[in-house]
């Protein structure tokens, strides 16, 4: 039996990924360790959207919180890998929160993370220059009026899971108090 005509049968002919029917191929994950199974079934459309961030649609991956509890290492880490670089959308990092991968797996997700993240991007650090990433927590160092509200975020409030503003370094966004807000980097400190 070749490649293809075991995949199609392990995924009941769809994609891994979203359960699409059509425009089905055979993707191999990158970055895999030797002797891992890293190929799966996908279709056009997921294809198109791992191989240029530009076109991803960030609601066409919703689709994840199914496909993340494949038993499949390499599903897995494809799903790991796309709700890693939506996690600014607010949504991802809950599923990634839910997400349990053994360490081997973790190590194998990330090591194709590195690659494609690291190639530019906006970096957000706090008031004493540390790197905040998504999911963070992070800590108010002043009182701060929020804006269209009567709510006043007081210092020392804790801001957790945060997620990050792609476009502006210098800006996060997270609750408080149940309401969600922009913070400017330069008043809180991560924890």
């Amino acid at each position: 039996m070749s490649l293809e005509q075991e995949l199609f049968q392990r995924s009941g002919s769809q994609c891994e990924l979203c359960g699409s029917k059509e425009d089905l191929q055979v993707f191999e994950v990158p970055d895999s360790p030797a002797n891992t199974e890293n190929d799966i079934l996908i279709c056009g459309n997921c294809k198109e959207q791992i191989e240029d961030p530009e076109k991803v649609e960030a609601n066409h991956w919703r689709c994840l919180n199914d496909s993340m509890w494949s038993t499949v290492p390499a599903v897995q880490v494809m799903a790991w890998r796309m709700l890693n670089r939506l996690r600014g959308e607010g949504w991802p990092q809950d599923l990634l929160d839910m997400m349990y991968m053994d360490e081997e797996l973790l190590a194998w997700a990330k090591a194709g993370q590195t690659s494609t993240e690291s190639s530019g991007g906006v970096v957000h650090k706090d008031s004493n220059g540390v790197t905040i990433e998504s999911g963070d927590t992070v800590v108010l160092i002043k009182d701060l009026n929020v804006k269209g509200s009567s709510l006043v975020a007081k210092r020392g409030t804790a801001v957790r899971r945060v997620s990050l503003v792609h476009d502006n370094p210098e800006q996060i966004e997270g609750k408080v108090e149940g309401q969600q807000i922009v913070i400017l980097t330069k008043f809180v400190k991560k924890v």
